[in-house]
C-alpha cells in the first residue's frame, strides 16, 4: 500500500536537504498541464467550465443518486394528475407534506406552496402540469439565486489550494480522493496534503487515494506533527515544484469542539503564509443522511473558517435530497459537488437544473 522508499523526495538535490519530519511520496506518474503557457487564469477558468460541462454529461448518475428523494416526491404526480380548483387547499397541503418529508425544510416548503397558491388563485396556473413546472421553477430559482457560482474558484495563479473540512464520518477523505481523480482526468498536476493528523488511519487512507489517482502526497513522519505544519510544508512544496492544485485534508471534528475548530483557523493561516489569499476554496463535506441537522454544522464551520462551497455526500442511500435546497437557502453558499455512490466517478459536480430534473422526474 505504501509507496516505495525509492520514490521519496524526488525533487531533492545535495544543495537542498530534506525538511524533517515531512515526506513527499509519489502516487504514480503525473501528467503536466499542456495549456499552462496560455496563462494561469485562463487555465483555471477553463478547468471550472470543463468540470461543469462534465456534470451535464453525467446527468444519469445524478438521476440515480436521488432515487430515494424522487420516490418520496412521486406523490406530487399523483396529486396533480387529477387536479381541480375545488381541491386546491387539500392538494397543496399534501404537496407541502411531501416537501417536508424530503427535508426541504419548513421555511422553504411553506414559501414554495404559498407562491403556488397565489399563482393558482390569480389564474396563472390552470392545470396539474403547469403547477408541477412552477414547483420545479421555484426550487431552481432558490438554488440559482442563493447558491451563486457552483464552479470551483481557483484564483489567478498556481498552485490553487483547496482545503476540505468536515465532521468525522462524513466522507471527507474519500471525497478529497475522488476530487483528485476528477482533476487528474483533466490533466491537472495534483499534490495531496495529509492534514488529518488526529486519526491514525487517515494518512494511510489518503496515501491509497494518491496511488489510485497518480497524485503525490505530503505526509507527517512524526506522530507529534500538527496539521498546520503539514499543510504549510505541502503548500511550500507545491509552490516550489509547480503543482497546479493542492488538496488539503484536515482532521474530522465535531463543530462543537472549540479546540479542534481553532486548529482549522491555524491551518488556514498556515496556507496563507505561503500563498497570500489561499486557500482558494474551503469545501465543507456534509453527510446527506443527516438531513436538516447538517445546517448547524454548516453554520459553525462557516463562522469559523468561511466556507466557500459544500460537498454533499451519501445522497445515494438517503431520502433527504431536499436538504440541498435548505442548506443553500439558509447560508447562500453554493453546493460544488454531490456524492451519489461508492464508485470512483461518483463525486459529481453539482448542477442545479440536473438536480431539479432528477428529483421531480
Amino acid at each position: 500500500m505504501a509507496a516505495s522508499t525509492s520514490r521519496l523526495l524526488p525533487f531533492l538535490s545535495p544543495s537542498k536537504p530534506p525538511v524533517a519530519p515531512f515526506l513527499l511520496r509519489s502516487g504514480g506518474p503525473t501528467s503536466r498541464v499542456s495549456c499552462a503557457a496560455t496563462g494561469q487564469t485562463g487555465f483555471f477558468t477553463r478547468l471550472g467550465r470543463l468540470i461543469k460541462e462534465k456534470a451535464k454529461s453525467d446527468v444519469e448518475k445524478i438521476f440515480s443518486g436521488f432515487s430515494k428523494t424522487r420516490e418520496n416526491l412521486a406523490v406530487v404526480d399523483e396529486l396533480l394528475l387529477y387536479w381541480n380548483l375545488a381541491e386546491t387547499d387539500r392538494v397543496l397541503d399534501e404537496l407541502e407534506e411531501a416537501l417536508l418529508v424530503s427535508d426541504f425544510g419548513p421555511k422553504i416548503s411553506f414559501k414554495i406552496v404559498d407562491i403556488l397558491r397565489d399563482d393558482i388563485k390569480a389564474g396563472k396556473l390552470k392545470s396539474g402540469a403547469e403547477i408541477k413546472e412552477a414547483l420545479k421553477r421555484s426550487v431552481l430559482q432558490l438554488l440559482t439565486s442563493k447558491g451563486g457560482n457552483t464552479e470551483l474558484q481557483l484564483g489567478p495563479r498556481k498552485p490553487a489550494v483547496i482545503m476540505v473540512v468536515g465532521v468525522n464520518g462524513g466522507g471527507k477523505t474519500t471525497s478529497l480522493g475522488k476530487l483528485a481523480h476528477r482533476l487528474k482526468n483533466e490533466g491537472v498536476k495534483v499534490l495531496m496534503a495529509a492534514g488529518d493528523t488526529f486519526r491514525a488511519a487517515a494518512s494511510d487512507q489518503l496515501e491509497v487515494w494518491a496511488e489510485r489517482t497518480g497524485s503525490e502526497i505530503v505526509m507527517a513522519e512524526s506522530e507529534n506533527a500538527k496539521a498546520p505544519s503539514v499543510l504549510l510544508q505541502a503548500v511550500k512544496r507545491g509552490k516550489e515544484e509547480g503543482y497546479d492544485v493542492i488538496l488539503c485534508d484536515t482532521s474530522g471534528r465535531l463543530h462543537t469542539n472549540y479546540k479542534l475548530m481553532e486548529e482549522l483557523i491555524a491551518c488556514k493561516k498556515a496556507v496563507a503564509r505561503v500563498i497570500p489569499g489561499a486557500p482558494n476554496e474551503i469545501l465543507l463535506v456534509l453527510d446527506g443522511t443527516t438531513g436538516l441537522n447538517m445546517l448547524q454544522q454548516a453554520r459553525e464551520f462557516n463562522e469559523v473558517v468561511g466556507v466557500t462551497g459544500f460537498i454533499l455526500t451519501k445522497l445515494d442511500g438517503s431520502a433527504r435530497g431536499g436538504c440541498v435546497v435548505s442548506v443553500v437557502d439558509e447560508l447562500g453558499i453554493p453546493v460544488k459537488f454531490v456524492g451519489v455512490g461508492e464508485g470512483l466517478d461518483d463525486l459529481q459536480p453539482f448542477d442545479a437544473e440536473a438536480f431539479v430534473d432528477a428529483i421531480f422526474s
